[in-house]
């Protein structure tokens, strides 16, 4: 029986991990530090430590509740640090232009990170939900709440204060969607101080499987009409943030890159 008191253990257990994942890679960061530094919205270099230690924080977080939900928060981290690494410096914003590309022959990071991270979304829905339709939802719900919390990460301090503030009500609910949501808020409470600091960044990686992991709480503690509800919020975000995106590109646009860039627009994939 999952009670307030494992709530809070799973909370305090996922900052713990955060904090000693993201100094563990500043200690010893693959590649050099050169490869895990970029420039933000306001000139100054940010570290994309904490993007890794929150998904290895709330995967592992996840795994002791569905390990279902820590598939979808690994697959959608992996997709996003691939973005992040591979992607920057990529002036392609939005579905659009990504699956525009796709059409043309050119598999962008931004096409890579949308399809892996809408069939994970898609598989662990699958293994949540026992009828097809409820499937179908949560791996809408899944996909889209991961796009959601990336969507939002255009400032320092966003991404992580999405999280808390949608997964602090979720947290007070009993079951495991709560110890989910407990897990995602703990990972978010961990790297906010460092994120708003301007120090560090969640970038795609972080905030994808956070949202992930958002979105597997919604699944595992709703039923048809709250996921349908959550279906249509994160649809709806993702048409809003297309149509931002699209009217944001172009001069706006700074150069360093999607992971954390901030630069006043939102990167929609």
């Amino acid at each position: 029986m999952i009670t307030r008191r494992s709530r809070g253990a799973a909370f305090a257990v996922a900052a713990g991990l955060t904090q000693a994942g993201a100094a563990a890679l500043r200690a010893a960061a693959p590649g050099g530090p050169e490869r895990w530094e970029r420039t933000n919205f306001a000139g100054r270099t940010v570290d994309l430590y904490a993007g890794p230690a929150a998904v290895l924080a709330a995967a592992l977080g996840a795994a002791r509740v569905r390990p279902a939900a820590a598939g979808a928060v690994l697959a959608a981290g992996a997709c996003g640090a691939y973005d992040d690494l591979v992607g920057a410096g990529d002036p392609r914003r939005g579905f659009r232009a990504h699956l525009g590309a796709l059409r043309r022959g050119e598999v962008t990071s931004g096409a890579v990170k949308l399809g892996g991270i809408g069939t994970a979304g898609l598989l662990a829905g699958a293994l949540l939900k026992e009828r097809p339709l409820d499937k179908v939802l949560a791996g809408v719900v899944i996909a889209g709440a991961a796009h959601f919390v990336n969507l939002v990460d255009v400032r320092p301090g966003r991404a992580a204060g999405a999280v808390l503030a949608l997964g602090v009500p979720g947290s007070l609910r009993a079951g495991p969607g709560g110890e989910l949501a407990a897990v995602a808020t703990g990972v978010a409470a961990s790297v906010l101080p460092d994120d708003l600091g301007e120090r560090s960044m969640l970038g795609d990686a972080g905030a994808h499987a956070l949202g992930a992991l958002l979105g597997a709480a919604v699944v595992v503690g709703n039923g048809r009409a709250g996921l349908v509800a959550h279906a249509a919020a994160v649809v709806g975000a993702a048409v809003c943030g297309e149509r931002v995106s699209a009217l944001a590109r172009g001069p706006r646009r700074s150069a360093v890159g999607d992971a954390g860039e901030r630069a006043g627009v939102s990167a929609a994939a």
